[in-house]
């Protein structure tokens, strides 16, 4: 227990230096969390925009294929991997706190649940052919995104106790060694993906066959494996001390993950859904218009990248705080993040809109997916300023603990007002003329600019600053929430 207590003590003093930190030097701790987050994350992403372009020097339809792959594995694992969230959450205020106790039990149980997790995800896309074809999705491109989903199924359970030790790192104000390993994944991906994508013969002998678009999801599964093994290796020393007296489920912790967990990935899903939704119900419009869609996706995700990073920083800094009892800087770093956060989503916003020709020539040379995609894109740079809002909001809240009213909000937001938005736009004539995938990206600006005020909204409400602080700032902030 030695070690234990010498990590949490050495990792946490990182963070309290200083006892009453600046505006200033809050906002730079908050910038250097962040920025190893964002390269970590911009890594990920591109393993995504590594598979969209070389699944599209295939063929129109293993882009197409690849797109309705993603949009169905994508909704299962980042809503997984967000209920392992919570796992940042509770390092962060464990840390804050000093409770080496907390901590232990915390890593421990978050093993487990990211096991039964990972197995859960492989069995739920079992039912992806059979949801393809309720769709109508084009039969030529049913088969290749199921054996795209049948390769990245495997990498599941990798990718969940990937997302505990990123927890842990994260959580304890250590985000480089997540964009060491997020890089070199990224690397390894690449030929990864053109062994399964082209095939591998030597001396006459076909060792891996070529799979077009479906050898994407196999260079996935794979890559997904080889970070768990990376990073486990780089921090063992941190998590080592972590495994004395591994014990097996324990119904009351894995009860705590669950409950705060569950809303964050409920959320995660409303969002993530959505798109996964949208791609199924255009499937009926062709090729193109599904690889213009993912084309415009793959950029949208690549910037939204920005403001993940930051929702990731501002849940460790806001609960090391709170753990701390430091109410008035929990404060401050919730407003510290969205005015950054509205700072970079002014940028890409921009950046978006000047260089959309070239953007959307890097992915596919057919006009009419160059033409869609562009117009896509113009939606996607509206809705910057919203996104990053939304998700800063949401990154301070899960410091709080407070991520039932995520939920709502979300579930409100993108299903109650953004999707009938996009569905009455792109595909009826209610109001106008049909404006086919263009009507949908227009729901997903109009709902995440409803999430983006309702959940500023709960974050000024939770975070307000008690005249007499009580003591036990948990305890305090569970009580504002539950209001």
């Amino acid at each position: 227990m030695a070690a234990l207590s010498h990590f949490v003590t050495t990792e946490y003093r990182v963070s309290t230096a200083h006892t009453l930190p600046s505006r200033q030097r809050d906002w730079r701790d908050l910038l250097q969390l962040a920025w190893p987050i964002l390269i970590a994350q911009l890594a990920q992403v591109g393993m995504g925009i590594t598979d969209t372009v070389m699944a599209g020097a295939v063929s129109a339809t293993d882009l197409a294929a690849v797109a309705i792959g993603v949009s169905l594995w994508m909704p299962v694992t980042l809503s997984f991997l967000g209920m392992l969230q919570a796992t940042t959450a509770m390092v962060a205020r464990a840390l804050g706190a000093r409770d080496q106790e907390r901590l232990r039990i915390t890593f421990q149980q978050s093993i487990w649940l990211a096991l039964g997790l990972g197995v859960t995800g492989v069995l739920l896309l079992t039912w992806a052919p059979w949801l393809m074809r309720f769709m109508a999705v084009d039969p030529a491109v049913q088969p290749i995104a199921t054996d795209y989903l049948t390769g990245a199924a495997m990498g599941l359970p990798g990718a969940m106790c990937y997302q505990v030790l990123r927890s842990l790192t994260e959580g304890s104000n250590r985000s480089k060694p997540v964009m060491v390993i997020g890089v070199a994944v990224f690397l390894i991906n690449i030929p990864l993906n053109v062994m399964f994508i082209f095939g591998v013969e030597l001396g006459g002998w076909q060792l891996v066959p070529a799979m077009g678009g479906a050898g994407c999801g196999w260079a996935t599964g794979v890559s997904q494996w080889t970070g768990v093994l990376l990073l486990g290796l780089l921090i063992r020393s941190q998590w080592r001390p972590l495994l004395t007296h591994f014990g097996a489920p324990r119904r009351r912790e894995l009860g705590q993950l669950v409950r705060l967990g569950a809303p964050i990935a409920g959320a995660i899903f409303m969002e993530i859904s959505i798109f996964a939704v949208v791609s199924l119900l255009i499937g009926h419009l062709g090729a193109e218009v599904l690889a213009s869609h993912q084309v415009a996706m793959n950029v949208s995700a690549a910037t939204f990248m920005v403001p993940s990073a930051l929702g990731v920083a501002l849940t460790v800094k806001v609960g090391n705080a709170l753990g701390a009892g430091e109410l008035v800087r929990a404060r401050r770093f919730a407003g510290l993040g969205a005015a950054t956060g509205i700072l970079f989503a002014v940028m890409t916003g921009l950046l978006i809109v000047t260089l959309n020709d070239a953007i959307v020539a890097l992915y596919n040379d057919n006009p009419r997916v160059r033409e869609l995609a562009a117009g896509l894109l113009l939606f996607a740079a509206a809705y910057q300023l919203s996104d990053a809002l939304q998700v800063s909001a949401a990154g301070s809240l899960r410091g709080y603990h407070d991520t039932r009213a995520t939920l709502i909000i979300t579930a409100a937001a993108y299903w109650g007002v953004g999707l009938p938005v996009g569905y009455i736009t792109g595909l009826t004539d209610w109001l106008t003329e049909p404006l086919g995938v263009a009507g949908f990206w227009l729901g997903f600006l109009v709902g995440l600019s409803v999430a983006a005020v309702l959940l500023n909204w709960r974050l000024a409400r939770i975070s307000r600053v008690p005249s007499a602080p009580s003591s036990t700032p948990s305890i305090d902030c569970k009580s504002r929430a539950a209001g």
